[in-house]
């Protein structure tokens, strides 16, 4: 990396801090761009700018929104009973592509991993309390991952929950021990879902 230019150097710390880029793939991106597709990296710089501008957090579930609601809470088909609690967008994403779950979400941005210094104050949890304590959810659905964070995580919730009398569930156990939901096939998220058990 040391013969490239300084931008270009720059260019390729930056593209290596993305999840799943390392210092090759980051050299090969940098240089497509800057060598052979200058019109693609004026795109992709327009369009970044745009969904930086654009691109904000749903006030109700803090999934991704270009308004105040997101598509899924503004929708009155679904069932306001079912809270289907997540850690992060792309584990709601990949929830919706199942077709199976027509409840709402909430999204935590987070885990309950004291370790790494990350309390129940660094996730959506009191935006969570807010929602169960309105009344209208009678089920919170906990898709947490399947680590030990996310175990905390889900036990954590399932006693607040339980406390206001709602009842809560968590995907069955064909989510492997320490998978991450975004990284796993519909058959195994939509047999997860419909084996969700009760935690008492």
């Amino acid at each position: 990396m040391h013969n490239f230019p300084r931008a270009m150097q720059r260019l390729i710390m930056e593209l290596s801090k993305l999840p799943s880029i390392g210092e090759k793939s980051a050299t090969r991106l940098a240089y497509h761009l800057v060598s052979s597709d200058r019109e693609l990296a004026q795109s992709l710089t327009r369009v970044m700018s745009e969904a930086l501008a654009a691109v904000r957090l749903c006030s109700k579930c803090f999934f991704l929104s270009e308004e105040e609601l997101c598509p899924i809470c503004r929708d009155e088909s679904r069932d306001a009973g079912m809270l289907c609690v997540v850690e992060k967008p792309m584990d709601l994403v990949a929830l919706e592509r199942m077709h199976e779950f027509n409840g709402l979400y909430h999204v935590l941005h987070g885990v309950w991993a004291p370790l790494r210094g990350r309390g129940p104050e660094s996730m959506k949890l009191d935006e969570l309390m807010v929602r169960l304590r309105e009344g209208k959810v009678t089920e919170v659905v906990l898709a947490t991952s399947s680590t030990v964070e996310g175990d905390a995580t889900a036990l954590y919730i399932a006693r607040l929950a339980g406390e206001l009398g709602v009842k809560s569930s968590r995907l069955a156990q064909g989510v492997p021990k320490g998978g991450e939901l975004e990284y796993l096939d519909d058959v195994t998220l939509s047999r997860a879902f419909a084996g969700r058990s009760v935690i008492s």
